[in-house]
Formats: C-alpha cells, structure tokens, sequence
C-alpha cells in the first residue's frame, strides 16, 4: 500500500513539473512552436498538425499561420505585449440573438440618418423592384418590416443623387431575379395553323393546340361532355372561349394529366386563353377582365401536428 502511494505521489508531482515547466516558457517559445506542417498531402488528412513529419527525409517548408512576431522592435517601441491573446470577433453584435439582423440594421440605420436631407421622388416614379421576404433573409415578421421600412425610404432617393454605399446597401434585400422584367416569349403560329398554350393549376398541367374550326373539344382524346362528367367542369374548362364568343370559331385539341378534374378543367382555361391571345392579340383585355390571363396560385394548405386538417382542431372531450 505504502509503495503504490509513492507511485501516485511521484506520477503527480512529475505532471506538476511538467505544468510549471510550461508556464515558464517565454512568449517568444510558445509563438515559435506555433508552426504548422502540411501533414494533409502525406497522410491523407483534410487538416494542418504541428507534429512532425516522421520518416521524411526532405520534409516541406513549415508554413505559418501569422508572420513571426519580431519581439525586439516591439521592446524598443516601448509597446507592452499581451500575455492572454483572444480573439475578438468581427461583428460587434457577435454576442447577440440575431447578429446578422443587427449589422444589417444599423448600417441601414446610420444610412437613413446621414442621408436623410437628400431630395426625394414621388413612389409612383421610382424604380419597380422585387425585395426578398422573410424566408430569405431568416427575419422575424418584425425585424423585416422595421428593415425594409428603411429601404424603401432609402429607394426613394433621387436616382441621381443616390451615394453607391445605399445602392450596395439596398442590393442585399433585392432578389436576384426581378420579376416584372422577365417577358414573355411570343407563342408561334405553326404551318398548320395552330397555336400550343400551357396552363397549370395546382397539381394539374395542360397543354392545348388552338386552330381555327367549327368549335369541336377534344380532351386525352375524349370529346367534352365524356371527359369531365360536372358541368361546372365542362363551363371552366372552354370559359376562355365562352367570354370572348369564340366557342363556334376555334377548334381545340387538349392534352392534360395530373391532379383532378377541377384542377385540369382551370388549367385548360389557362391554356386555351393563351393559345387564343396568339392568334387574336386584341382579346387580352377582355380575357383579362374574365380572369382567363393569370395563372391562379392557390393551393392546398398542408396538415399540420396537432391539428386534424390545416387549421381544424381536435373534437374537444370534457373527460
């Protein structure tokens, strides 16, 4: 018992020595023992060790993580050195719940109060942009909407007079793609006469060949009446042409697949109005006070945990 407490005695006070042995090197030791090898390219690690390299006989430069520190300069500037170095982050909001709103915000803020004497231009004659929403720049409902309140106070600056560190500033809420600049391309009228618009509705897709006849519908090769058995159906699915008075004029030749007959019958209404609008471009106005022009982005709202449908609840049970 005596010789095994020795032992432990002796084993603490070497790890002891050991503790003490290192407090006692100089800055300047323990900056040179900071070198790093390239142990990835001759062990197959994807990372940097300062253990040396065994069995090399030529072993690669060291590389450095920082230049070396020329200790005697900084004596004879009289500069005191630190004995505890941490790293300090970049952000000074760091530390906070939502650090990235917060750098965003107060470079918005102090942009909103150096320029605020700049003249401004009406809404109706500044630019159209599309700004992203809260889902892309990972706000809260409020942080997103104190923010973009400041671009779009700052958006209003005349374009001429407008600093380029607001512009780079508003460039982070723009989305990369603007909506309202993207054109349609024109749809053909092929050899044969006929004009091919695409229409979708939820999960439905339809395609539909306009050409000038007698007023015969074809839809996967069914006539209208065998396809779609609701006659609300039947009504939604030719509306297009019902609106325009067109229903004896133009004959169609449908193909569609995907969901269910309501949502096919709406996405042949799309379709037809567009293959219409390219043989007669002057019905757009009236297809669009008919509700034919755009597409309907509706959908079915998931179920969600807790809930027995979207938003029903649970029958309540008193026991």
């Amino acid at each position: 018992m005596a010789s095994s407490n020795h032992g432990i005695t002796s084993a603490l006070r070497g790890v002891s020595t050991c503790l003490n042995g290192a407090r006692s090197r100089s800055l300047e030791q323990q900056f040179q023992s900071l070198r790093l090898t390239p142990s990835a390219a001759v062990q197959g690690r994807r990372c940097l060790s300062t253990e040396t390299e065994p069995g090399l006989s030529d072993p690669p430069p060291p590389i450095t993580a920082a230049p070396e520190v020329d200790f005697k300069e900084l004596r004879s500037k009289n500069h005191r050195i630190a004995k505890h170095a941490r790293p300090v982050p970049v952000s000074p909001s760091y530390f906070s719940r939502t650090p990235r709103f917060n750098d965003r915000y107060l470079v918005l803020e102090k942009l909103s109060r150096t320029y605020s004497n700049l003249p401004l231009i009406p809404s109706a004659d500044a630019e159209r942009v599309s700004w992203k929403n809260m889902t892309d720049l990972r706000h809260s409902a409020i942080d997103y909407a104190r923010s973009l309140a400041i671009v779009k106070s700052l958006h209003l600056i005349h374009p001429e007079l407008r600093p380029a560190e607001v512009t780079e500033a508003m460039s982070m809420f723009k989305r990369d793609v603007q909506a309202h600049l993207n054109v349609a391309n024109p749809i053909p009228i092929d050899k044969f006469g006929r004009t091919l618009g695409v229409g979708k509705r939820k999960a439905s897709t339809a395609r539909a060949f306009v050409v000038e006849g007698d007023g015969q519908v074809l839809v996967n090769g069914k006539t209208l009446s065998d396809y779609f058995g609701r006659v609300h159906d039947r009504e939604s699915a030719v509306w297009a042409l019902h609106a325009t008075d067109r229903l004896s004029k133009y004959n169609v030749w449908a193909r569609v697949e995907g969901g269910g007959t309501t949502g096919q019958a709406e996405a042949l209404t799309l379709a037809i109005s567009k293959a219409l609008m390219a043989h007669e471009p002057a019905l757009k106005p009236a297809l669009r006070r008919a509700g034919c022009v755009t597409r309907d982005p509706r959908s079915v709202e998931r179920k969600k945990h807790g809930r027995v449908k979207a938003r029903k609840g649970p029958t309540w049970v008193k026991r």
